[in-house]
């Protein structure tokens, strides 16, 4: 797999380079205009471009935002990312007015040295994620056509086999970014030889999104940690009432088969937070999880489970967390996931936090990011190689 430090040694002076990365960032739409609640994956993308811009890279970005329906949307536009890439680039990033067209090869033109211009949202054309291999094809013939080479920084979107991401590297002299590369270098410590103790912390929703990262985590971890609403399956199936709790019923059998290969090594939560809607000013207690109300929702961890947990993850050597421990968007259930975080900062050797929400979290609850060993810019793409699963992105890199 090339690097673009390679590229740039190659010398790019002059030469276009397009880079794909993901800048799909979380928007608040009730002001006036949108406004960016997290910039964290604008500023991880920062390293590569601003190595390109120093050595003279004509720099086109590409990005997606959202899940726009493959056409032009305006609360879907790149326009406020363009804004804050600027001001963090400390220069004028242009948005192209499309993808891939007239205004997009206009403004590549009339680039000169050094300088950068982002591409719209990638997902305004349907190919982009299209199954149809020439339909993707013909906007990566539009795409490469931008561009003298590629690089790839964009991490959280090398598991999908979509056009900016796996075609046009297949038309380009491709290039691995630094922070694909620093995350293939955090993963692969996770997955080869990862020093022990080695302690997986997952939450989240269901156990269904997890289930194939389970199933290959668990012959290699000394403890495998369950909190998040997908617990309360695994809480059913220890024969555990979890009144109106997330539960995934038809999962239940899977998980005391889970538990009945490696009790020993899944730890479960002791005590939850309940209440009896999902609601910021809804009444909260705390009980044991033998005695969750037949009328409340299980909505957090409880002060014991956090205890728990964190004395697991105090004696762990390498830690992986990927998922929230409890609805941490509402103060009276931020606790246990803030409980976590904490511990799972003070880990002492590596501690990885595994994207997503998880990396929300982190940022919302006000938490050092520089804490923790490596925070991901890619959940789902963690947990798909964490399963064995070939991510197209880097397959293609790496062809």
């Amino acid at each position: 797999m090339r690097s673009v430090d390679d590229l740039i040694a190659e010398g790019v002076s002059g030469r276009r380079v397009l880079v794909r990365t993901d800048l799909n960032v979380p928007l608040d739409h009730t002001t006036a205009s949108p406004v960016i609640t997290d910039d964290g994956r604008i500023r991880a993308s920062l390293p590569t471009l601003q190595a390109l811009r120093d050595a003279g890279a004509r720099v086109v970005v590409a990005a997606h935002l959202g899940r726009p329906k493959g056409a032009p949307d305006p609360q879907f536009s790149l326009a406020p990312v363009a804004a804050r890439l600027g001001e963090l680039l400390g220069t004028t990033v242009p948005l192209a007015a499309d993808v891939a067209g007239d205004d997009a090869r206009a403004k590549v033109a009339a680039l000169a040295d050094g300088d950068v211009v982002l591409l719209e949202n990638v997902r305004f054309e349907a190919a982009e994620t299209s199954k149809d291999d020439a339909e993707r094809g013909e906007l990566a013939d539009r795409l490469a056509g931008l561009a003298d080479a590629y690089v790839d920084d964009a991490f959280g979107a090398v598991h999908r086999k979509h056009a900016s991401v796996y075609d046009v590297a297949r038309r380009l002299p491709r290039h691995a970014g630094r922070l694909v590369a620093a995350e293939l270098d955090v993963l692969r410590r996770l997955t080869s030889d990862p020093e022990r103790p080695y302690v997986v912390v997952l939450g989240g929703s269901k156990v269904s999104d997890k289930l194939a990262v389970i199933e290959a985590l668990l012959p290699k971890v000394d403890k495998l940690l369950v909190g998040g609403g997908m617990c309360f399956t695994f809480l059913k199936a220890q024969g555990h009432e979890v009144g109106r709790s997330l539960l995934e019923a038809d999962q239940v059998d899977t998980c005391r088969r889970l538990l009945d290969e490696a009790g020993d090594r899944i730890v479960l939560p002791v005590d939850v937070v309940c209440a009896p809607e999902f609601s910021a000013d809804a009444p909260t207690t705390t009980v044991d999880v033998e005695a969750i109300p037949a009328d409340q929702l299980g909505l957090d961890v409880g002060p014991r489970t956090v205890e728990l947990f964190a004395r697991e993850i105090a004696a762990a050597r390498t830690v992986f967390w990927n998922g929230p421990m409890g609805v941490f968007e509402l103060a009276p259930f931020a606790e246990g996931t803030r409980g976590v975080a904490d511990a799972v900062s003070h880990v002492e050797g590596l501690s990885v936090v595994g994207g997503g929400d998880s990396a929300a979290a982190v940022r919302q609850l006000g938490l050092d990011e520089a804490a923790y060993g490596h925070i991901s810019t890619g959940g789902g793409a963690s947990l798909e190689y964490l399963e064995g699963r070939e991510l197209p992105g880097l397959a293609v890199l790496t062809d």
